[in-house]
């Protein structure tokens, strides 16, 4: 995933020259995770470079460019190191476009690491993706493999809205044979990545791997369970999600983040609006807990599991 994330901001800085990426330590060392790297020495210092500890700076500074015509990629190091930039991004970047009436677009991506999985420090894993899906005016994906990796970024960098790229560190060193392309699934739709009749699994990110983990499992017992990949957080294909309710009749929302009000509670509230009369058994939510996000030791404890996520599914199903 890192190669075809590597691969699609080279590519956007090839085609367009408006471009540019920053943020700390994404020049000169190729970021945290090397995700930029290389892409300094091939196209300078200008348009590929590192800014101060900053990262209200780095958001507001998008906002200016985004007035001068240029399209920004900046990188928020870790998930939680974007809190400090809430503020420029809620009150600007998400609403710059409005308050202009349209006369400016905000082509800015912001990316980001984030949730949990390699056991990192405090403040260095997080599911900040609520704070953003609430935030009007900003589009938010995430993607579970390279191949959208690159899709997604691309799609996100060509958008003349802003978009959030939540880019799942446990995912980083996944391979995958896939063709580095922008067709397929566009902005706003999610995808059927393992099919079945039984029950509804709705996740993202990380958590895709993990509940066709789950699936295998309950296909050697008998149960077909369909796993959706939603990749787009906002705008959601609510589209997708009531078509499998319809035909499956039981649904499982799968995230990292703590239960209380995260993309789980979202996701059921849809499914009660478009598909309430499919149920058979009550939406089951596989989540975190609701308790800051724990330290190394104990992260195993709070990610959802492949137990955990086979029992809520056999629990509907036997409903």
């Amino acid at each position: 995933m890192v190669g075809a994330l590597n691969a699609a901001l080279r590519d956007a800085l090839r085609d367009d020259d408006r471009v540019l990426v920053f943020g700390e330590d994404v020049g000169r060392s190729g970021g945290v995770f090397r995700v930029t790297d290389g892409l300094q020495a091939e196209y300078g210092d200008r348009r590929v470079f590192d800014t101060p500890i900053s990262e209200a700076g780095i958001a507001g500074a998008a906002v200016g460019l985004a007035f001068g015509g240029w399209r920004s990629v900046v990188e928020m190091q870790f998930d939680a190191f974007s809190y400090p930039a809430l503020e420029q991004i809620v009150d600007h970047v998400a609403k710059m476009r409005e308050r202009t009436r349209g006369r400016v677009d905000m082509p800015i991506t912001i990316r980001m690491p984030a949730f949990g999985g390699i056991k990192g420090k405090e403040h260095h894993g997080e599911s900040p993706e609520t704070f953003y899906v609430h935030t009007a005016g900003l589009k938010v994906v995430t993607p579970s493999n390279p191949g959208d990796a690159y899709r997604l970024l691309r799609l996100a960098i060509a958008d003349p809205d802003p978009v959030v790229v939540l880019e799942p560190k446990a995912r980083y060193w996944t391979k995958q044979d896939a063709d580095l392309t922008t067709g397929g699934p566009g902005i706003g739709e999610g995808t059927v990545v393992r099919d079945g009749d039984a029950a509804t699994v709705f996740t993202y990110g990380a958590m895709v791997s993990r509940c066709l983990e789950a699936a295998s499992v309950l296909a050697d017992e008998g149960v077909a369970a369909r796993v959706v990949d939603l990749r787009w957080l906002s705008p959601l294909d609510t589209g997708l999600i009531a078509r499998c309710v319809r035909e499956t009749g039981r649904a499982v929302v799968v995230h990292e983040a703590p239960k209380t009000l995260g993309l789980g509670a979202e996701v059921t509230a849809r499914i009660v609006e478009e598909a309430f009369d499919f149920l058979e058994a009550p939406v089951r939510r596989v989540t975190g807990y609701d308790v800051p996000y724990p330290p190394a030791a104990l992260e195993h404890h709070y990610l959802p599991s492949v137990e955990r996520i086979a029992d809520a599914v056999r629990g509907v199903v036997a409903y």
